[in-house]
């Protein structure tokens, strides 16, 4: 009985890993389709800008980009933070971060960039938090308000969490179930020799 007690044990664990490990690729599989997605609309948004350019340039026209492309400069703006904030969620379900200077991929806790060798600050809202406290001296107040911001993170990333409907869930549970009926299988017939 002990055996199949260890034995389920470490089968439960695979399996909390392999459906941890299959939901974050899931999620990053949704970001990427989207920001795909965003990125196909930006470049209409070119193309439109491209014509009204063409077609002023065809009538001798001034382009005034206040008042003739605003409106699009304005979408892709829009457009291009939404990539921006998908790419640090796909960044930080692989535990990365972007390199300050060269915007290169590194991990989180990295304190050089491998590629340019800039030193990287912690985020900045604990910078700006840091030169508050120095300029103040009320730490309290700071801390609480840092404590108030990880508090809003949090609450933030189990709100996304919690989006995931429930048929993704079950296809990702039955895949890890698959996974992990396959490989006690093998560790059994590993034992069996």
């Amino acid at each position: 009985m002990d055996f199949l007690d260890k034995l389920g044990k470490k089968a439960s664990e695979a399996y909390k890993v392999t459906a941890d490990k299959t939901g974050k690729i899931a999620k990053e599989a949704k970001l990427k389709l989207k920001m795909s997605e965003l990125k196909g609309q930006i470049n209409d948004i070119y193309e439109e800008i491209g014509k009204k350019v063409y077609e002023k340039h065809i009538r001798g026209e001034a382009v005034d980009i206040q008042k003739d492309l605003e409106e699009e400069c304005t979408q892709v703006d829009v457009l291009s933070a939404e990539i921006e904030d998908m790419l640090k969620e796909c960044m930080d379900l692989k535990d990365k971060k972007q390199c300050q200077k060269c915007y290169t991929q590194i991990e989180k806790e990295a304190k050089f960039c491998p590629e340019c060798g800039e030193k990287q600050q912690d985020s900045v809202k604990e910078v700006e938090l840091l030169s508050q406290v120095e300029e103040t001296g009320t730490e309290s107040q700071e801390h609480a308000e840092a404590d108030e911001y990880i508090d809003s993170e949090i609450e933030a990333t189990s709100d996304v969490e919690k989006q995931n409907s429930e048929e993704e869930q079950k296809e990702i549970d039955e895949e890890s179930r698959e996974d992990l009926e396959k490989t006690v299988e093998i560790e059994s017939d590993i034992d069996d020799e």
